[in-house]
């Protein structure tokens, strides 16, 4: 028996890089085990802007047209079969990893490497899992959670990126009384600073190559101190470019103060000076958090980690994160996490809010961090 048609959803569908078309799409009843809802805003991320300029994200590439968006929250608006814990009209934060729960990972507890995850707006699996950019769309119930009263849509859907930050930190350990570097002040790296001051690090400071995002994070009280880096000649040898990274992360170690280095250093700008100058900048003993994706292949001075035992430590998307991150947006604890989102778009005016991400910069010379977009 073939589905019934229920609702017409608009999607923002991309068909090749900077191609982005409105699109009117049947949209069938929920099936077992899932909800419809109606999407109320997504938040762009970092990988949706690499598919929209280049049609590929790193290694997946983009095959058929692809609805982005995961970063999102709605509104249930019609329950499916065997779905016994929503109810239409409740107000849910949307997790776009769709897990096997069947595979070795998803069964001890690791299902953010789920062997078979279908992840919505990427393109490593085909066909492609489609976004949250459209108006209406069918999720499973198992992945879908209750958002707090006191929690706007727009934050909630900030419970994906934040989720991202969570999970590094578990992996960290990071506990009260730890000093706190962050490479890299966009969306992710301010939720780094967010999370460290919530787990009561002793200090938490940043590193950038954006002055205007470095004065952001000081003066909305992510972090209490900055270093800005010098742009350096490029490297002519690989040994020119470790001892470059090294110079750099000893220059900022003099400017914070912190000759010995940071508990924990959160590398989120997937450059591959950053993530050298973060083992340099690291103390002994402490820890090396890789979130940013950026080169594919980076020369690690992995004698300098090994010799003073720096944990390097992957940390890919994130399991079980969720309700944690609706519990920290809910409690207050997060301190001017709201200011995050800087620029809001209508679903027909996607193209622009990519481009305005893509420059970084309004034109009235505003940081664009977060930009959310509304159905």
């Amino acid at each position: 028996m073939s589905p019934v048609a229920l609702e017409t959803t608009t999607a923002v569908v991309l068909r090749a890089p900077k191609d982005l078309v409105l699109e009117d799409r049947v949209l069938y009843r929920p099936p077992a085990g899932s909800c419809q809802l109606r999407v109320v805003t997504t938040g762009l991320c970092g990988s949706d802007l690499h598919y929209y300029k280049h049609g590929r994200n790193g290694d997946f590439a983009v095959r058929a047209p692809l609805v982005l968006g995961h970063e999102a929250a709605g509104v249930i608006t019609h329950v499916g079969p065997e779905v016994t814990n929503f109810r239409s009209g409740q107000r849910v934060a949307i997790e776009c990893g769709i897990m096997c729960r069947k595979c070795d990972f998803c069964l001890k507890g690791r299902y953010n490497l789920c062997r078979n995850m279908r992840f919505c707006s990427s393109a490593s699996v085909y066909p492609h899992q489609d976004g949250t950019l459209q108006t209406i769309m069918n999720h499973p119930a198992h992945v879908l959670h209750p958002i707090p009263d006191n929690v706007s849509f727009e934050l909630a859907a900030l419970a994906e990126p934040l989720s991202v930050l969570i999970h590094a930190s578990r992996r960290a350990q990071i506990a009260p009384g730890q000093s706190v570097l962050v490479f890299g002040v966009g969306a992710i790296g301010l939720l780094a600073c967010a999370i460290a001051k919530a787990s009561r690090a002793s200090r938490v400071v940043v590193i950038d190559i954006n002055q205007t995002r470095l004065n952001f994070a000081v003066s909305n009280g992510f972090a209490t101190q900055t270093f800005c880096p010098t742009r350096a000649d490029p490297a002519k040898t690989l040994e020119d470019q470790l001892r470059q990274a090294k110079e750099l992360a000893q220059q900022a170690l003099s400017h914070f103060g912190a000759p010995q280095g940071f508990d924990v250093v959160f590398e989120c700008t997937g450059s591959e000076t950053a993530i050298q100058m973060s083992i340099y900048a690291a103390i002994a003993g402490g820890k090396v958090m890789l979130v940013g994706m950026g080169a594919r292949n980076v020369m690690l001075p992995l004698s300098t980690a090994a010799l003073r035992e720096v944990d390097i430590h992957g940390s890919f998307r994130y399991c079980n994160t969720y309700p944690e991150a609706l519990q920290l947006l809910s409690s207050g604890k997060l301190h001017n996490v709201e200011k995050l989102v800087t620029h809001r778009f209508e679903l027909e005016d996607a193209a622009h809010a990519f481009d305005l991400l893509a420059r970084g910069q309004d034109d009235r010379g505003n940081v664009v961090l977060k930009v959310m977009i509304g159905s």
